[in-house]
């Protein structure tokens, strides 16, 4: 199975909180989606899905041997990719999903929610700091070692 990591970046860009609502097991087969179906839309192998759902990020019903999966799980899974994909642990990203399934309006988790956004951001913003700073001496070098080149490639030409 092809990976689109383009598909996931823009399915997990668009969450919207009214996904997270409870399930009241009563949801219509037409309402759940398929292990592949989730597999296919997200980028992600089959594998993943059963890798999130051993660590009790997604929890889907099952209907014989097949896992039936809702809108609240189809959206902790994009979630599950965007705290991956900006450099949050599985663990800390169970924290956080922990936090949305409350839905009681404490300001405490909030809090605690956007303290570690915060973190990280300042995290990735030092990150792109230092890379800029690499690559700016890398270049650097490359102009370096590309001149001595030209210089040796010229004085052996003659």
């Amino acid at each position: 199975m092809a990976i689109d990591q383009s598909a996931a970046y823009a399915q997990s860009s668009d969450i919207d909180v009214d996904d997270f609502d409870s399930d009241d097991g009563d949801a219509s087969k037409s309402g759940m989606f398929t292990i592949g179906d989730l597999a296919r839309e997200f980028g992600v192998t089959l594998r993943t899905l059963r890798f999130y759902e051993d660590k009790n990020l997604l929890n889907p019903k099952r209907d014989g041997l097949n896992r039936l999966y809702s809108r609240r799980d189809r959206a902790r899974l994009k979630l599950v990719l965007m705290g991956k994909r900006v450099g949050f642990s599985l663990t800390e990203i169970k924290d956080m999903l922990d936090l949305y399934d409350l839905r009681d309006g404490q300001v405490t988790q909030l809090r605690v929610a956007l303290g570690r956004f915060n973190e990280q951001i300042a995290v990735l913003e030092q990150q792109k700091k230092d890379i800029e700073q690499a690559l700016t001496e890398l270049r650097r070098t490359t102009s370096v070692v590309s001149g001595l080149l030209k210089e040796k490639e010229a004085a052996g030409q003659r």
